[in-house]
Protein backbone atom coordinates (compact mmCIF):
# COMPACT_ATOMS: atom_id res chain seq x y z
CA UNK A 1 0.00 0.00 0.00
CA UNK A 2 1.19 3.48 -0.88
CA UNK A 3 1.17 5.74 2.21
CA UNK A 4 0.82 9.44 1.41
CA UNK A 5 0.57 12.91 2.88
CA UNK A 6 -2.56 13.50 0.81
CA UNK A 7 -5.80 14.82 2.29
CA UNK A 8 -9.22 14.25 0.75
CA UNK A 9 -12.07 16.72 0.92
CA UNK A 10 -15.28 14.86 0.23
CA UNK A 11 -19.01 14.99 0.82
CA UNK A 12 -22.26 15.00 -1.09
CA UNK A 13 -22.77 17.23 -4.12
CA UNK A 14 -23.29 20.85 -3.08
CA UNK A 15 -21.39 20.67 0.20
CA UNK A 16 -18.85 23.38 -0.60
CA UNK A 17 -15.86 21.22 -1.50
CA UNK A 18 -14.86 23.07 -4.65
CA UNK A 19 -14.98 26.48 -2.94
CA UNK A 20 -12.70 25.26 -0.17
CA UNK A 21 -10.32 23.58 -2.65
CA UNK A 22 -10.14 26.90 -4.50
CA UNK A 23 -9.44 28.72 -1.23
CA UNK A 24 -6.68 26.28 -0.31
CA UNK A 25 -5.17 26.77 -3.75
CA UNK A 26 -5.29 30.57 -3.30
CA UNK A 27 -3.40 30.13 -0.03
CA UNK A 28 -0.65 28.34 -1.92
CA UNK A 29 -1.48 24.70 -1.20
CA UNK A 30 -1.23 22.05 -3.88
CA UNK A 31 -4.68 20.81 -4.86
CA UNK A 32 -6.26 18.37 -7.29
CA UNK A 33 -9.61 19.56 -8.55
CA UNK A 34 -12.59 17.24 -8.97
CA UNK A 35 -11.98 14.97 -11.95
CA UNK A 36 -15.64 14.36 -12.80
CA UNK A 37 -16.51 18.07 -12.81
CA UNK A 38 -13.54 18.88 -15.08
CA UNK A 39 -14.47 16.07 -17.47
CA UNK A 40 -18.15 17.07 -17.59
CA UNK A 41 -17.23 20.75 -18.13
CA UNK A 42 -14.98 19.76 -21.05
CA UNK A 43 -17.72 17.63 -22.62
CA UNK A 44 -20.35 20.37 -22.15
CA UNK A 45 -18.04 22.78 -23.99
CA UNK A 46 -18.08 20.32 -26.89
CA UNK A 47 -21.86 20.72 -27.07
CA UNK A 48 -22.91 17.55 -25.28
CA UNK A 49 -25.52 17.53 -22.52
CA UNK A 50 -25.40 15.62 -19.22
CA UNK A 51 -27.57 12.79 -20.58
CA UNK A 52 -25.16 12.26 -23.48
CA UNK A 53 -22.09 12.47 -21.23
CA UNK A 54 -23.49 9.86 -18.86
CA UNK A 55 -25.28 7.72 -21.47
CA UNK A 56 -22.91 4.83 -20.79
CA UNK A 57 -22.63 5.20 -17.02
CA UNK A 58 -20.24 2.29 -16.62
CA UNK A 59 -17.76 3.82 -19.09
CA UNK A 60 -18.22 7.26 -17.53
CA UNK A 61 -17.50 6.03 -13.98
CA UNK A 62 -14.57 3.91 -15.19
CA UNK A 63 -13.10 6.93 -16.99
CA UNK A 64 -13.39 9.04 -13.82
CA UNK A 65 -11.66 6.53 -11.53
CA UNK A 66 -8.96 5.73 -14.10
CA UNK A 67 -8.24 9.44 -14.51
CA UNK A 68 -7.98 9.85 -10.71
CA UNK A 69 -5.57 6.90 -10.56
CA UNK A 70 -3.45 8.32 -13.38
CA UNK A 71 -3.20 11.70 -11.64
CA UNK A 72 -2.29 10.09 -8.32
CA UNK A 73 0.38 7.93 -9.95
CA UNK A 74 2.23 11.08 -11.04
CA UNK A 75 2.23 12.77 -7.60
CA UNK A 76 4.88 12.52 -4.86
CA UNK A 77 3.72 10.56 -1.79
CA UNK A 78 5.27 12.95 0.74
CA UNK A 79 3.86 16.22 -0.65
CA UNK A 80 0.94 17.82 1.18
CA UNK A 81 -1.86 17.72 -1.39
CA UNK A 82 -5.59 18.31 -1.03
CA UNK A 83 -7.94 16.36 -3.30
CA UNK A 84 -11.49 17.35 -4.23
CA UNK A 85 -12.71 13.75 -3.93
CA UNK A 86 -10.49 10.68 -3.60
CA UNK A 87 -10.52 7.33 -5.35
CA UNK A 88 -12.85 5.84 -2.68
CA UNK A 89 -15.56 8.32 -3.72
CA UNK A 90 -15.93 6.14 -6.80
CA UNK A 91 -17.13 3.27 -4.61
CA UNK A 92 -20.16 5.35 -3.60
CA UNK A 93 -20.86 6.45 -7.17
CA UNK A 94 -20.59 2.89 -8.51
CA UNK A 95 -23.07 1.70 -5.87
CA UNK A 96 -25.39 4.65 -6.58
CA UNK A 97 -25.42 3.73 -10.27
CA UNK A 98 -26.08 0.03 -9.59
CA UNK A 99 -22.59 -1.02 -10.67
CA UNK A 100 -20.40 -3.52 -8.86
CA UNK A 101 -18.04 -1.63 -6.52
CA UNK A 102 -15.32 -4.29 -6.82
CA UNK A 103 -13.04 -2.30 -9.14
CA UNK A 104 -13.06 0.98 -7.17
CA UNK A 105 -12.77 -0.93 -3.88
CA UNK A 106 -9.71 -2.81 -5.14
CA UNK A 107 -8.11 0.39 -6.45
CA UNK A 108 -8.95 2.28 -3.23
CA UNK A 109 -6.90 -0.20 -1.23
CA UNK A 110 -3.71 0.72 -3.12
CA UNK A 111 -3.27 4.16 -1.54
CA UNK A 112 -3.58 5.37 2.04
CA UNK A 113 -4.61 9.00 2.36
CA UNK A 114 -3.45 10.90 5.44
CA UNK A 115 -6.86 12.33 6.41
CA UNK A 116 -10.40 12.44 5.09
CA UNK A 117 -12.40 15.64 5.62
CA UNK A 118 -16.11 15.07 5.16
CA UNK A 119 -18.23 18.16 4.53
CA UNK A 120 -21.71 18.55 5.92
CA UNK A 121 -24.29 19.29 3.26
CA UNK A 122 -25.34 22.79 2.32
CA UNK A 123 -28.70 23.68 0.80
CA UNK A 124 -28.78 21.80 -2.49
CA UNK A 125 -28.46 23.92 -5.61
CA UNK A 126 -28.63 22.58 -9.14
CA UNK A 127 -25.99 23.72 -11.60
CA UNK A 128 -25.10 22.86 -15.20
CA UNK A 129 -22.76 20.02 -14.17
CA UNK A 130 -24.77 18.37 -11.37
CA UNK A 131 -27.08 15.60 -12.48
CA UNK A 132 -28.10 14.74 -8.90
CA UNK A 133 -31.02 16.13 -6.93
CA UNK A 134 -31.41 16.62 -3.17
CA UNK A 135 -32.61 13.05 -2.59
CA UNK A 136 -29.64 11.56 -4.46
CA UNK A 137 -27.26 13.95 -2.66
CA UNK A 138 -28.57 12.64 0.68
CA UNK A 139 -28.00 9.05 -0.45
CA UNK A 140 -24.49 9.91 -1.65
CA UNK A 141 -23.76 11.52 1.71
CA UNK A 142 -24.39 8.16 3.37
CA UNK A 143 -22.64 6.07 0.70
CA UNK A 144 -19.51 8.23 0.78
CA UNK A 145 -19.21 7.96 4.56
CA UNK A 146 -19.70 4.20 4.39
CA UNK A 147 -17.13 3.84 1.60
CA UNK A 148 -14.36 5.54 3.55
CA UNK A 149 -15.25 3.83 6.83
CA UNK A 150 -15.31 0.43 5.12
CA UNK A 151 -11.70 1.10 4.10
CA UNK A 152 -10.75 1.84 7.72
CA UNK A 153 -10.59 5.63 7.58
CA UNK A 154 -11.58 7.83 10.48
CA UNK A 155 -13.59 10.56 8.82
CA UNK A 156 -13.23 14.12 10.15
CA UNK A 157 -16.58 15.87 9.84
CA UNK A 158 -16.28 19.51 8.83
CA UNK A 159 -19.21 21.56 10.13
CA UNK A 160 -21.19 24.18 8.25
CA UNK A 161 -18.95 27.23 8.36
CA UNK A 162 -17.87 29.94 5.95
CA UNK A 163 -15.31 28.94 3.30
CA UNK A 164 -12.49 30.65 5.21
CA UNK A 165 -13.55 29.04 8.49
CA UNK A 166 -13.69 25.62 6.84
CA UNK A 167 -10.20 26.11 5.44
CA UNK A 168 -8.93 27.09 8.90
CA UNK A 169 -10.73 24.10 10.42
CA UNK A 170 -9.01 21.74 7.99
CA UNK A 171 -5.59 23.31 8.48
CA UNK A 172 -5.99 23.10 12.27
CA UNK A 173 -6.70 19.36 11.93
CA UNK A 174 -3.66 18.47 9.86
Amino acid sequence: MRTTNWHVITGAPCSGKSAVIGGLEQRGYRVVHEVARAFIDKELQKGKDIAQIKADISSFERHIIDTKLSIEKSLPDDMLIFFDRGVPDSIAYYILEGLSPDYPTKKSRLTQYKKIFFFERLKFEKDRVRSEDDKIAAKLDRLLTESYQMLGYSVIHVPLLSVEERIDYILNHL
